[in-house]
């Protein structure tokens, strides 16, 4: 029987010095499980990542390199990597060894049982910071909430791919990227496993709240009419309020004979319904910005250099 060839996918940006151990980790536990490819994939580094990534491609040809022209984020590093893998089997991970390479023999043994995604959830630490677990739990609860999909709390991007389920990806024409979602809204048989994620060894993460943020937006626009629909209910609680207060002024107009001396409360109402309008055209303007983007029909990503060739069957 043919043996599986197993592809690992790294996005990297900035990881010159945990990329060596990491690589070193991996292939040691890969060489006893069969054929395997390591895929790093360079997001723009301004280090020596690139250069690193070379060195180890000299070193042991299992490993290549696909380097971006500049920075175009972590999921389309991920996108780029599934692109080009041709394992039977593909895991994505970090750079910044977080996600334990022990696990890899279990999540290969539970695709070799059945499942054709096999994805881990992250458990808490006392080492994260106390605004670190609030903004990730307000990031699930947030997608949960706005989409029809269910995205386990703590679901990484540390995560084993069939080959089918990496084709259909590879076949979604989508470029504005949410890869849990989609991989969430896909199907097939899926199986989680929790994982305890361990300190990152050099460097600081370069996922901001404003890229969380970011992310969150683009995925629940991506996946869920709800926000218009959030719109549309509180534009219509704004002008059920407003016809209250209508019919408040009318009332002290009429039975009292007196007018409300106008100028705080015509300020507030004006602020209400302004405030109202604005966030409503904002959720739509998100929803024309994702088309113009999508109608643009430009390349996710651009690729610099690659150690890839035709020969090693990797070309799109």
């Amino acid at each position: 029987m043919k043996q599986k060839l197993i592809s690992v996918v790294i996005p990297a940006f900035n990881e010159q010095d945990n990329l060596p151990v990491l690589v070193s980790e991996l292939t040691s536990v890969l060489k006893k499980i069969g054929l395997y490819e390591i895929l790093i994939v360079n997001d723009g580094s301004t280090d020596k990542t690139e250069s690193v990534i070379e060195e180890l491609h000299r070193s042991d040809k299992c490993v290549h390199l696909i380097s971006f022209t500049r920075n175009f984020g972590h999921q389309y590093a991920l996108k780029a990597g599934l692109d080009r893998a041709c394992g039977d089997c593909v895991i994505s991970m970090d750079a910044d060894l977080q996600h334990p390479v022990s696990l890899i023999p279990t999540m290969i043994r539970e695709w070799q049982d059945g499942n054709d995604i096999v994805y881990t959830v992250r458990r808490e630490t006392n080492n994260e910071s106390w605004f670190k677990k609030m903004s990730s739990r307000l990031f699930y609860r947030f997608f949960n909430f706005l989409t029809d999909l269910r995205l386990p709390r703590g679901a990484a991007d540390f995560r084993l791919l069939d080959r089918k389920v990496v084709d259909q990806i590879k076949s979604l024409p989508e470029r504005m990227l949410f890869l849990r979602g989609m991989i969430s809204w896909i199907g097939f048989t899926q199986k989680g496993i929790a994982y305890t994620p361990a300190r990152r060894l050099n460097g600081s993460s370069s996922y901001t709240l404003r890229k969380m943020v970011a992310l969150a937006a683009t995925g629940a626009v991506s996946f869920s009419l709800k926000p218009l629909r959030v719109a549309i209910y509180l534009g219509l609680f704004v002008a059920f309020m407003g016809c209250l207060f209508t019919a408040y002024v009318l009332y002290m107009r009429l039975f009292n004979g007196s007018v409300i001396s106008g100028w705080a409360s015509l300020m507030s109402v004006t602020l209400i319904l302004g405030g109202a309008q604005l966030f409503m055209m904002g959720i739509i303007g998100e929803y024309i910005g994702m088309i113009f983007m999508e109608t643009k029909h430009r390349p996710q990503y651009i690729i610099s250099k690659t150690t890839l060739t035709s020969k090693d069957n990797h070309e799109k």
